[in-house]
């Protein structure tokens, strides 16, 4: 990554334009064309340094909710727990970790109520208990790269 690619990821951190052209704008903005502006983000997002672009909504703002999951998955099980989890549209991501609780997950609702809804059915469908640890404080930890 280099000094221009830190930048651009410092300043998309701040938000991105809402208007006609807003990659115009930011590459202007960052002295480059519209062009190199989306070759770096296409770049950036190939090899890893970014694993997404898009917009952030906040849920509770909403109306909707937002919390965090995990479940222990039997080894054996592992593919198939994944399966089920994953064919939950409220679920925004799902990841392994190196932990009793070995598998977690982002459930992302409409409602406030729609949490307890979806994590009783997956229990149901997996035949696993459900570990639901809700936001209980939000922090904002704004990553700025030294360029």
């Amino acid at each position: 990554m280099d000094e221009i690619d830190k930048h651009l990821i410092n300043t998309l951190q701040h938000g991105f334009p809402i208007c006609a052209s807003p990659y115009q704008q930011v590459a202007t903005q960052l002295g480059l064309t519209e062009q190199a502006l989306l070759d770096r983000l296409k770049a950036l997002l190939a090899n890893g340094t970014l694993t997404r672009f898009g917009p952030l909504y906040h849920a509770e703002r909403m109306g909707g909710a937002l919390t965090l999951a995990a479940v222990k998955a039997p080894e054996q099980r592992y593919d198939e727990i994944t399966t089920i989890i994953n064919s939950f549209t409220e679920v925004a991501h799902n990841y392994a970790r190196s932990h009793e609780l070995n598998m977690w997950f982002v459930l992302a609702t409409e409602t406030p109520e729609q949490i307890q809804q979806t994590l009783s059915s997956i229990a149901q469908k997996t035949g696993l208990t459900v570990y639901n640890m809700p936001k209980i404080t939000e922090y904002f930890v704004n990553l700025k790269l030294e360029a």
